[in-house]
């Protein structure tokens, strides 16, 4: 079925007007460059339950979820009615902390193995540089040894304009499912590494998702204590989506400490440091971290009425038989249509590519393919893993595996010659 370009006109119209008062029009990651330059709107306007609206109207079923915070859904009245209850009739941004704090790491600790104390930040980023600094602090070293995406921050960000070399030296990457690859490193690094962080759940941009091999995170621990270095699991993204106590929690695999963030607070800015009482503990004499807006209280209120709205609705339960249901569907219409796509991941974390197939590139498919889902109203990133959130509901999922068959149908059609290697 052909389906024409949208309107984006608004979109487009607000970009440019961006692009003369921000550098780029904005955050890297939000512009249009880094979808379908063309195909995808550039601004929302609105977000309810499991979908969202442009500012030229255009409605879609949203696996982003605004890059994974979104855990139940857009504008949940619980969380939200919460929150503006706090500003009318307390408040919420005081030169003291507030007893939000003291409830929800009391909190943290009944749910996420390794939270013993819990260090409050606002962003992941915030969390996972938090989260070296204790580690050098505990140690008395320097070294850091990581796997995986940590944020923007000087020490672990891809793109290294404006940074001196010295200000990241001293950290060194290892392949994950490798543990070979991580005991070269420590041979040589071992003695003088302060913490090994790595995401526990595989999750690199435009690549396939991996789960850990048997074993893999259980070697991790084991070489990382072998030569005295704190392990550190980065659960931004796994926190309260995996399981509510993170993957260390679904894969059974304890870190010295660990950094949540994103799906907390179901959209509002909150992120922990969290671990072992005597690595913590320097977070309150030698360690110093520090911020005007991390103890606001409004992220402390959504989160801790995420977590009892989860609790009790039983949400991860339900986005996993949701993403089954999904994944099931996307693989049927894959072995379907032989267009050289697959699927990645777990039901929660799911990301659609395409296999290099002779003289076509995947990148041509991707890019084809990702123009047809657009088109057809379902939000996904052609570069980034989607999720899937409490308010997906039955026709939002079957919906999105009609226009997964139609999408792949129509790369069939278009290159009829190409096999899959």
């Amino acid at each position: 079925m052909k389906v024409e370009k949208l309107n984006l006109a608004n979109s487009i119209k607000e970009f440019e007007r961006a692009k003369q008062l921000m550098p780029g029009g904005g955050p890297p990651t939000r512009r249009p460059s880094f979808f379908v330059p063309g195909e995808y709107p550039i601004f929302f306007e609105e977000g309810k339950g499991a979908r969202v609206k442009d500012v030229d109207g255009n409605e879609y079923i949203d696996y982003m979820c605004a890059y994974g915070p979104i855990i139940i859904g857009y504008r949940e009245s619980e969380i939200d009615e919460a929150v503006i209850k706090q500003i009318r009739e307390k408040g919420f941004c005081f030169s003291l902390g507030q007893t939000y704090e003291n409830r929800l790491a009391e909190k943290l600790k009944e749910l996420i193995p390794c939270a013993e104390m819990s260090l409050f930040v606002k962003t992941g980023s915030d969390g996972t540089t938090a989260s070296i600094r204790l580690a050098r602090a505990h140690t008395k070293r320097t070294k850091i040894v990581r796997c995986g995406y940590h944020g923007w921050h000087d020490w672990c960000v891809k793109g290294k304009g404006g940074i001196p070399k010295k200000l990241y030296e001293d950290v060194y990457e290892f392949e994950y499912n490798t543990l070979e690859s991580l005991q070269e490193l420590l041979k040589v690094h071992g003695h003088e590494t302060a913490g090994v962080i790595m995401t526990p759940f595989g999750h690199p941009l435009d690549q396939s998702l991996q789960e850990p091999k048997p074993g893999f995170l259980e070697g991790v621990k084991e070489l990382a204590h072998q030569y005295g270095a704190v392990l550190i699991f980065d659960e931004v993204r796994t926190g309260f989506r995996i399981s509510m106590g993170g993957a260390q929690k679904y894969y059974g695999v304890t870190p010295d400490i660990a950094v949540f963030g994103k799906g907390m607070a179901n959209g509002y800015a909150i992120g922990v440091v969290t671990g072992k009482e005597e690595i913590m503990t320097n977070a309150g004499s030698e360690v110093y971290v520090s911020s005007t807006f991390f103890p606001n209280s409004l992220g402390y209120i959504a989160a801790l009425k995420t977590i009892e709205f989860m609790e009790k609705n039983n949400v991860l339960e339900a986005v996993w038989e949701k993403g089954r249901y999904l994944m099931n569907g996307i693989k049927r219409a894959i072995e379907r249509y032989d267009a050289g796509g697959e699927i990645s991941g777990i039901p929660p974390m799911m990301f659609i590519s395409f296999k290099n197939e002779g003289e076509k590139s995947s990148e041509e498919k991707r890019i084809d393919f990702y123009t047809q889902m657009i088109r057809r109203g379902v939000f996904i990133h052609p570069f980034h893993h989607g999720y899937v959130c409490y308010r997906h509901t039955q026709e939002d999922l079957d919906y999105t595996i009609r226009a997964v068959e139609e999408s792949l149908e129509y790369l069939k059609n278009k290159y009829p010659g190409i096999r899959n290697l």
